[in-house]
């Protein structure tokens, strides 16, 4: 009888899943994405990527070891940050654009606020944001045309990606015939497929969703804020003057990559369920507001990061009640 009445130290409820499973299988599902990038850009896409991880890893354990902590670069943690800021950088970057970005986003953004599991903010998005910030003529500057692809999507227009297409389109001729087809069956075929130009792990949505969807079945990734971006962002396209089909804007830009591999990180969105879908129906309003009335053609990387910020005000005020609590004010 005293053995059933031992209760052992929080958590009680357990799972055999642990974080490196975890990390492997997000990392197994972005590498079709990754070995199609590879295809359409050329090698030089895999050795950004390469640089990203290998960066991000060393960063990880000189800090791990500085601060005193112990090493767990074989979590994956580092490594899929690594992938992650890859994938949001343009193909033809300097070399040391990674670098600079992925030691950014480990020192900064992850092991100063006590490792993974406390930092308050997506690691490789932090990254990005810094890039961005720092280095602006080569985030959004050094594009490369894919094999057998234009970098627009469309024949006859090669100095623009879709959404700096969309977003400056009389600077490429007639307004009216470019934006014309942006929207015909052929451009969004290329952009569902990925024979356009863009960040290294964004082009193909196609692959990016049969991950996501990979993730989803599984349990690693909750529906919930899945669902409520993408509900919002579908929303929103419709019925604001976007100039752009709804599956133009599906299909193009970052929106995938975020949706499924960014906005679900564990540690930087909500706990609670109503908390999700607050938090992915923010992301989606902020993506298309930003597209839409913004300077930049993308808004995807600060929905994410703005919404990482309110996470722990959303938590708070979506926690829900403990069993046999008692109001204040109540007895």
């Amino acid at each position: 009888m005293k053995e059933l009445l031992q209760v052992s130290a929080s958590p009680h409820i357990r799972s055999k899943r642990d974080i490196n499973k975890a990390m492997r299988l997000v990392i197994i599902a972005l590498i079709p994405t990754l070995i199609f990038s590879t295809y359409l850009f050329g090698i030089r896409a895999l050795i950004i990527v390469l640089l990203s991880i290998i960066t991000s890893v060393v960063c990880e354990a000189v800090m791990e070891r500085m601060l005193g902590r112990n090493i767990s670069i074989t979590d994956g943690s580092a490594i899929l940050t690594g992938i992650l800021l890859a994938f949001n950088l343009p193909p033809g970057v300097p070399f040391w654009i990674p670098i600079v970005g992925s030691a950014f986003a480990i020192i900064f953004a992850k092991q100063l606020f006590g490792g993974l599991g406390y930092n308050f903010i997506n690691p490789a998005l932090a990254g990005r944001a810094f890039l961005m910030a720092s280095w602006p003529w080569a985030m959004t500057k050094e594009w490369l045309a894919p094999v057998n692809g234009t970098l627009s999507g469309i024949d006859g227009i090669t100095s623009a990606t879709p959404l700096n297409l969309l977003k400056n389109a009389a600077n490429y001729g007639d307004p009216h015939f470019v934006i014309k087809h942006l929207n015909e069956f052929a451009t969004i075929k290329n952009l569902f497929i990925g024979k356009v130009g863009g960040c290294i792990g964004e082009t193909s949505a196609l692959l990016l969703l049969i991950g996501g969807i990979f993730l989803i079945i599984i349990g690693i990734t909750d529906y919930r804020i899945v669902v409520g971006y993408l509900g919002s962002f579908i929303l929103l396209a419709l019925v604001l003057p976007t100039r752009g089909s709804l599956l133009f804007h599906l299909f193009s830009g970052g929106l995938f990559l975020g949706v499924f591999f960014m906005a679900t990180d564990w540690v930087t969105s909500p706990i609670t369920k109503k908390g999700r879908w607050i938090f992915g129906i923010g992301c989606g309003v902020l993506t298309m507001v930003i597209r839409v009335w913004g300077g930049y053609p993308e808004g995807v990387s600060y929905s994410i990061l703005l919404m990482n910020v309110f996470t722990p005000l959303i938590d708070r005020l979506t926690r829900e009640r403990v069993f046999g609590e008692i109001r204040k004010g109540k007895k």
